[in-house]
C-alpha cells in the first residue's frame, strides 16, 4: 500500500517565499540604514544615558529648586541678562555670516539693554521692537559650506555634530566670561563658574514643559532628539528656508509620488527663539 503523497502547491510556495523575503527586507533594512545614517549610535545612545542620570540626580532637583524659589520677575531678570551677554557673539556671528542689517540690530540691542536695560536685566529692546536672533559659529561654518558631520552627543552638552562641537570652542571664544575667567583672580573665578551653574539652572528650568511632551510623546526617545536636533540646526542655519537636497525631511512639492494632497504649516522646533519663518510641512488629507 503506497503512502498518500501530499500535494505540491507552487503558487502557494511562491507567495509563501516572496512574503517571507519581504518580511526579512523589513526585519533588516532599517537596522542597517540606521547603522549607516548614525554610525556611532553606541557611543550617542551610552552618553544620553550618562546625561539623563547626571540631569535626574542633580541639574533637574537644582532646576526645580530654583523654579520653587525664585520670583518670576528675578527669573526673567537673570534669563535677560544671560540673553544680552549672548547679543555679543549673536552680533559677531551675524557679520560672519554677511547679515549686516541683522548685525547692526543685534549690535543696538546689546547697546540699549546694557545701558536703558541695568545691564541687560531688563529687555528694553523688544519694547522697541528688535527682535532676538539666534546665530552662533556652528551656524557660521555652515554658512560658509562646512558640512556637519555625523549626529554626535557629547558628555554634559549634549546633542551635537563635529561642525557643532568646534562651534561650542568659537563660542566660547566670543563670550566674555570666558576672558574673565582666565584671566581673573580666585574670587572672580569662583564668581564666574557660579553664574555658568546659574545660567544653566535657569535654561534647565526653561525646558520643563519640553520634557514632559519628549516623554509622553517620544517612541524612541534618542530618535526624537536627534531628530529634532538635526532639523532645528538645519532650520537656523538656512534661515528657515533649508533646500531639498539638506533636508530630506522636507517633501518635494513638484514629485507626482506623493499620495497627499493638501499640506499644513509646521513650526520646527527652536523657532520661537527666532524671526526666521518655518517652510517644513506636514502632509494632511481627509479620510476617503
Amino acid at each position: 500500500m503506497s503512502k498518500p503523497q501530499t500535494p505540491f502547491r507552487k503558487p502557494l510556495f511562491i507567495s509563501s517565499l516572496v512574503m517571507s523575503m519581504a518580511l526579512a527586507a523589513c526585519a533588516s533594512n532599517p537596522s542597517t540604514d540606521a547603522q549607516q545614517n548614525d554610525p556611532w549610535s553606541g557611543w550617542n545612545r551610552g552618553t544620553q544615558s550618562f546625561n539623563d542620570g547626571l540631569d535626574k540626580v542633580i541639574i533637574k532637583p537644582l532646576a526645580q529648586g530654583y523654579q520653587w524659589i525664585t520670583p518670576q520677575f528675578v527669573d526673567d531678570g537673570v534669563t535677560n541678562f544671560f540673553s544680552n551677554i549672548n547679543d555679543i557673539g549673536v552680533t559677531i556671528n551675524d557679520f560672519l555670516q554677511l547679515k549686516v542689517s541683522q548685525g547692526g540690530m543685534d549690535a543696538g540691542r546689546f547697546l540699549i539693554n546694557t545701558t536703558a536695560g541695568v545691564g541687560g536685566f531688563i529687555d528694553v529692546a523688544n519694547m522697541l521692537d528688535l527682535p532676538k536672533h539666534k546665530e552662533d559659529f556652528g551656524q557660521t561654518l555652515g554658512f560658509w559650506g562646512v558640512p556637519s558631520g555625523n549626529y554626535l552627543v557629547l558628555p554634559i552638552f549634549g546633542p551635537s555634530s563635529p561642525r557643532d562641537t568646534v562651534g561650542l570652542i568659537g563660542d566660547a571664544l566670543l563670550n566674555p566670561l570666558t576672558y574673565v575667567s582666565i584671566f581673573g583672580g580666585a574670587a572672580v573665578n569662583a564668581a564666574t563658574a557660579g553664574s555658568r551653574v546659574l545660567d544653566v539652572t535657569d535654561q534647565r528650568a526653561h525646558l520643563m514643559s519640553t520634557e514632559k511632551v519628549l516623554n509622553e510623546g517620544a517612541v524612541d526617545r534618542y530618535d526624537f532628539i536627534k531628530n529634532s536636533y538635526q532639523q532645528n540646526r538645519d532650520f537656523l542655519i538656512h534661515d528657515g528656508n533649508p533646500s531639498d537636497d539638506s533636508d530630506p525631511d522636507v517633501p518635494d512639492e513638484s514629485s507626482d509620488s506623493s499620495p497627499n494632497n493638501g499640506a499644513a504649516a509646521v513650526t520646527a522646533p527652536g523657532a520661537a527663539n527666532t524671526d526666521k519663518k518655518a517652510v517644513h510641512f506636514l502632509e494632511l488629507t481627509t479620510p476617503q
